[in-house]
């Protein structure tokens, strides 16, 4: 797909892992870069998403794979119109990720993928705790299933490096899939010399 994207085409930048990864860390850094760039931005959080367009769902394999399922159809709806769309989801189960791939097109799937350990650390509502001890039923990465993905555009340890150079690698891949111009590239990165590197 290199190279072969017109960069006035939307594209979906998806987000997943663990709770507790940066996910959403991630996408609303990039949003204001992608906006220098002069792109349309949208921001799909899977908390938002789920008090909004998925309330009522549990975390069940079906009503996560619902989920998932709609998320992907609204970032359909945007990324054909021009839209960059971040969207920010554990989606644990490949399959579902697989056909938002599907639905979707122009996918870039990034994993952000510090060890579980980091996640636990950084969990500031004790999930993982209540988790461990059997308080929370079906959390991802203790007693559900997280399925990593085998061939995502860029997998990130956000444990290991800083958010600046996170949003570089990503604005990086963009640019090699032809999602960005040079041009656009050098204005989304434009922003870094004033952001916070932490």
């Amino acid at each position: 797909m290199s190279g072969s994207q017109s960069s006035k085409n939307g594209a979906v930048v998806w987000f997943t892992g663990l709770s507790g990864a940066g996910k959403s860390t991630l996408a609303e850094a990039l949003l204001p870069r992608l906006r220098a760039a002069g792109k349309k931005v949208e921001l799909l959080d899977g908390d938002i998403v789920r008090t909004h367009l998925s309330k009522g769902l549990g975390y069940s394999r079906e009503d996560r794979d619902i989920n998932v399922d709609r998320i992907a159809f609204v970032a359909h709806l945007l990324a054909r119109n021009g839209v960059t769309v971040l969207v920010a989801a554990i989606s644990p189960y490949r399959a579902s990720r697989d056909r938002a791939r599907e639905t979707i097109g122009s996918f870039v799937e990034v994993h952000v993928a510090p060890p579980v350990a980091e996640c636990i650390k950084r969990d500031v509502k004790g999930l993982y705790q209540k988790a461990l001890a059997g308080e929370i039923p079906q959390f991802t990465g203790v007693n559900d299933p997280y399925e990593e993905p085998l061939s995502a555009e860029l997998t990130l340890d956000t444990s290991a490096i800083s958010v600046e150079k996170a949003l570089s690698q990503i604005l990086i891949t963009l640019r090699e899939l032809g999602y960005l111009e040079e041009s656009e590239l050098a204005r989304a990165e434009a922003p870094g010399d004033a952001a916070n590197p932490s």
